[in-house]
């Protein structure tokens, strides 16, 4: 039975737009690899130049984080799953206004 890779919406259009992939290895990183042979497009967007899986890529299997089991020699079962997630970062950070702002609004200051 082989394993499922949830691909993330950013990376569809490298997986020619599927929403999964099934692939076949003993661990995380044979199931990330026969990804990446399969849809090599991928593989800038998850390892680095040195071949390491890059640091915002979030990789899960079966819901638990890879970084906190053995990494990419984690052993998986068939039917496992992975799920790769990017972080999010950036935003506005505090967008709230300054209280002089608010003063002047109110008609305090």
């Amino acid at each position: 039975m082989p394993n499922t890779i949830h691909i993330p919406t950013p990376l569809r259009p490298f997986t020619d737009k599927q929403e999964s992939v099934e692939v076949s290895g003993g661990t995380v990183g044979e199931l990330l690899a026969a990804l990446t042979t399969k849809h090599d497009g991928l593989r800038k967007h998850l390892y680095t130049d040195e071949g390491k899986l890059r640091n915002f890529v979030n990789v899960y299997l079966n819901d638990e984080d890879i970084r906190y089991l053995q990494r990419e020699a984690t052993p998986v079962k068939p039917g496992d799953s992975l799920s790769i997630v990017p972080s999010v970062a950036g935003g506005a950070g505090d967008i709230s206004p300054k209280p002089q702002a608010k003063a002047y609004r109110w008609g305090l200051a």
